[in-house]
């Protein structure tokens, strides 16, 4: 029977493992006490390392730190193991090059059903991410959405920075999406599996802030009635993302200076020196170059954070990505209701890329979520967008190599602009002197009250 005559092949380990070599998935599987007793050919591969280096050896000590980074499930001794556990991992190989590995780790058991180890299953992904990135045909990276060329090169930075531990400076207008960007360096990264804490710098009160970032000591100030930790020490093992990192006054300059130095600070009220192993990813929306030429910001400081600079366009200088920005938002509005997904329009669409965006990637998510509520039979038309947007459709409707104002425009953009005369010419995309020689010759456009105003 050709079963029998499997099973037998199958029950022979040289045949098993010839078995093994030979699939496109790399396999390593150790015990317990991470005691290595399986490296399939592909892992050899993806890895850059021998069996002869890997096999009867613990997992940390082999590769020098946990193979998983922060995502290790075997990093403590108190270690739970779920029955299987997916996630994405970024390993240094043993020359020096950073792979991008998918991986799917399940428990192994023995006859009893005794947990005896784990099965770790590698998908090396990197040179499809590569092709995707050359080819312009990711639409999206690490829940960052965009296919402009600019996006793409913050996605090819993102990767380049996932195999180092620098510290990144993000700089950008507001909405932009740089809490995202941070989150995304630190999801890349071999902390991946650790905290990621943010800290808006500009949000917490000057009295607080050295204790929110350092922690405080029982009986610090009045109110403190228990040690609290900080949000540097909650970070331990993963990133700290300072947002709006310019409102830090002098004084905390000089601390977070030290942190970044030595990696250790004292809590307020308290004598113990505290250490910590963070990253520190940085943001601003305006120039913290320009912000350390008036003095506002340590010039030593501003070298420590700014080592790696990543510039985010607005939303104005990336427009194509507006329809894919559009696309994803509604799915994600609607998600798990089917029956709720809303579609939008071209001529919305055409609107939407007309218009300038000064509040960027947020603003664009707060107008969808207008129109969702607006508009009718789950569709959004341009009548839905809010006022800034569906007047531009007077504006459209003149566009023309003659460039003439109209009656019906000009007695629309007065009506939105309450008959400011300086607003409606702004909207109707024209000087002042145009709309008022227009006023002249048209005067039955205005009320009598306002012909002379």
């Amino acid at each position: 029977m050709p079963e029998i005559k499997f099973k037998k092949i199958l029950a022979n380990e040289k045949n098993l493992i010839r078995i093994l070599d030979n699939l496109k998935e790399g396999i390593i599987a150790h015990d317990l006490n991470r005691r290595i007793f399986f490296f399939n050919r592909e892992a050899e591969r993806i890895t850059g390392y021998t069996r002869s280096e890997i096999l009867h050896k613990d997992c940390h000590e082999a590769f020098g730190s946990p193979f998983c980074g922060e995502r290790c499930l075997f990093r403590t001794d108190d270690t739970f193991v779920p029955n299987t556990s997916d996630y994405p991992v970024t390993f240094i190989t043993k020359d020096g090059e950073t792979r991008n590995v998918e991986m799917s780790v399940s428990k192994m058991r023995d006859e009893d059903g005794e947990v005896l180890g784990v099965i770790a299953f590698m998908k090396d992904v990197t040179d499809v991410v590569r092709f995707q990135l050359r080819t312009g045909e990711l639409s999206g990276y690490l829940n960052i959405i965009g296919r402009d060329r600019r996006m793409l090169q913050i996605f090819q930075q993102i990767r380049d920075l996932s195999g180092y531990d620098y510290p990144v400076h993000v700089f950008g207008e507001t909405g932009t999406g740089k809490e995202l960007v941070a989150e995304a360096i630190h999801s890349d990264s071999r902390r991946g599996g650790g905290p990621f804490v943010p800290i808006n710098c500009g949000a917490l009160p000057e009295s607080l802030i050295e204790s929110e970032l350092f922690g405080h000591v029982k009986g610090a100030f009045t109110g403190a009635i228990r040690d609290k930790k900080g949000r540097f020490e909650l970070a331990d093992g993963g990133s700290v993302f300072l947002d709006e990192v310019v409102e830090l006054s002098k004084e905390m300059q000089v601390k977070l200076l030290r942190v970044l130095q030595t990696g250790k600070f004292e809590k307020v009220g308290g004598e113990k020196t505290v250490s910590v192993n963070v990253r520190i990813i940085s943001a601003t929306n305006s120039d913290l170059k320009n912000e350390v030429k008036i003095k506002n910001f340590r010039e030593d400081l501003y070298y420590r954070l700014n080592v790696i600079p990543i510039e985010l366009p607005p939303l104005r200088d990336r427009k194509n990505d507006i329809p894919l920005l559009a696309d994803f938002f509604l799915n994600q509005f609607s998600e798990g209701e089917a029956d709720k997904k809303v579609e939008i329009s071209k001529e919305a669409i055409s609107l939407m890329m007309d218009y300038a965006w000064p509040g960027n990637v947020r603003q664009l998510q707060n107008i969808l979520q207008y129109a969702i509520v607006k508009c009718s039979r789950n569709y959004i038309r341009p009548e839905d967008l809010p006022m800034e947007l569906s007047s531009l459709q007077v504006t459209k409707s003149r566009r023309g190599p003659t460039k003439k104002l109209n009656f019906e425009a000009v007695q629309d953009a007065l009506e939105k602009t309450g008959h400011n005369k300086a607003k409606a010419a702004r909207l109707l995309g024209v000087g002042r002197a145009t709309l008022y020689r227009f006023l002249t010759d048209y005067p039955d456009v205005l009320p009598e009250s306002l012909e002379k105003s």
